[in-house]
């Protein structure tokens, strides 16, 4: 093994050594010169994020343990892009003074967590995937205590790091018994004799429920809407786009390829619990007022959908997985980023504070709007297009009726999604939000948010080249 081949994990190395250099710079800064930090690691991972677009082949490490190939690369491309959308919204809520002696903290915490999802995605086998899984889980439980001397982050913490710790035992003794019965740990090979033996389906069981924890998929789903209320909002936001991206992108991975000979019957079980997760996320959203707890039951629904691209089972389905956490990312995060906002400045995160907003803040209503009605699957943005791919998929495969069902379910999110926008452009209010400018980078991150959900489904290219990359795979 040679230098250039611990290149092949730039991704892991970059982050790595710039998680060091924030140690590093915060060690040597006075307490009052700390918001240094925030350009400076801001550039930093900018520089990250295109670094990672330089192209490369495939190429195996450690024995097969760790591999990379461009869709791969493109997996981990994602989710930078979404990184560096939450720390531009991030910038004025770290320049708070509760928070200027952690910045650093929340910026190597971050980077970890990231790390391990891309090892996660690179695993070549279990004991890679399991160190990638856990690495990405300890430091996002303590993101969300972060704001530990509030009541609510303190106990999202600890219920995020408990409800994992659970999950992670359930989906550890399933690749345990994948283990029993196949004497292998690697990807590669138990695809060869991975049969239908009861300890076997057991085995999936057990695995793919401690997947569904990290997805929030129904009945696994339980944690995810007070964590998502007790946690900073920019970490809502990252466990909701980031966290459950990687997870959906791993998940597809090794249904396509490790459990591949079992799939007669584990679409039966993905059915259900796609009907359910759709269901019951939308049931739940129509009834919350905090807007954290709302785009949380929303995420939950959108993860319902997921499960239609993995039912489709080839090229079609993984590529529009792909796409669709590619457009959940921007459409996710451009409602997260105003709800950040106005959060930050104002303390509000209640849907009533929400009313006549348009009249003080047209440009925030607007793309609140505007990601909403992504969410939603709304022509002709990015959302519809998504969705669309999404439905296309499961329909190749004969699911006729579940498509029903997902459509029927976009249109009973399409009645909350109009809630917000009622109150915004349409409820009354003697004393709405008053007027507040946010600073350049909350700006910048909410505009990249924006173009992203306008220009995505407009830019048929990406879609023809996520195509490409999974009909190599795949074949």
């Amino acid at each position: 093994m040679n230098f250039n081949d611990f290149l092949t994990m730039r991704h892991e190395l970059m982050l790595t050594l710039l998680a060091l250099v924030v140690l590093i710079i915060d060690l040597n800064l006075h307490n009052r010169h700390k918001h240094y930090i925030i350009p400076i690691t801001l550039g930093l991972f900018f520089v990250n994020l295109l670094v990672g677009f330089i192209p490369e082949g495939s190429n195996t490490l450690f024995g097969g343990m760790y591999r990379t190939n461009p869709l791969l690369i493109m997996m981990k491309n994602i989710l930078n892009i979404g990184v560096f959308i939450i720390l531009l919204q991030s910038v004025t809520w770290l320049k708070k003074e509760e928070n200027r002696e952690k910045i650093s903290e929340y910026f190597i915490l971050l980077f970890s967590t990231l790390i391990g999802m891309n090892f996660m995605i690179s695993s070549g086998d279990f004991l890679m995937f399991y160190l990638g899984l856990e690495l990405a889980t300890i430091p996002v439980a303590a993101l969300a205590a972060y704001t530990h001397h509030q009541t609510k982050s303190a106990e999202a913490g600890i219920k995020l790091i408990l409800s994992s710790a659970l999950s992670s035992g359930i989906l550890l003794f399933g690749i345990s018994m994948i283990y029993g019965s196949t004497g292998s740990i690697y990807f590669d090979t138990i695809t060869k004799v991975y049969a239908n033996t009861p300890l076997q389906l057991l085995a999936f069981i057990f695995f793919f429920s401690g997947m569904s924890f990290k997805i929030s998929l129904v009945p696994f789903h339980l944690w995810t809407a007070d964590v998502y209320e007790g946690a900073p909002i920019n970490v809502t936001s990252y466990l909701s786009v980031i966290s459950k991206g990687a997870a959906a992108f791993i998940l597809i991975i090794v249904m396509f390829t490790v459990f591949s000979s079992l799939a007669a019957v584990y679409k039966n079980i993905l059915y259900l619990i796609a009907v359910l997760t759709m269901t019951v996320g939308n049931l739940f959203a129509m009834r919350q007022k905090n807007m954290k707890r709302f785009l949380a039951f929303s995420s939950i629904a959108q993860a319902g959908f997921i499960l239609l691209g993995i039912l489709g089972g080839n090229v079609m389905g993984m590529t529009s997985v792909i796409y669709f956490v590619l457009v959940y990312i921007f459409s996710n995060l451009g409602a997260f980023g105003v709800v950040s906002a106005i959060s930050t400045v104002t303390g509000k995160e209640s849907m009533d504070d929400y009313d006549g907003l348009y009249r003080t803040n047209p440009k925030l209503s607007l793309l609140m709007m505007l990601s909403l009605f992504s969410l939603a699957g709304i022509p002709p943005v990015a959302g519809f297009f998504g969705k669309f791919f999404l439905f296309a998929s499961a329909a190749s495969g004969g699911y006729y009726w579940l498509v029903f069902i997902a459509v029927l379910n976009a249109t009973i999110s399409l009645y909350y999604y109009l809630l917000v926008v009622k109150a915004m452009f349409i409820n009354k209010n003697e004393t709405p939000l008053a007027f507040f400018k946010s600073d350049l980078a909350t700006r910048a991150g909410l505009l990249i948010a924006g173009l992203g959900i306008f220009f995505l489904g407009f830019w048929a290219k990406v879609y023809e080249i996520i195509s490409s990359l999974s009909y190599g795979i795949m074949q």
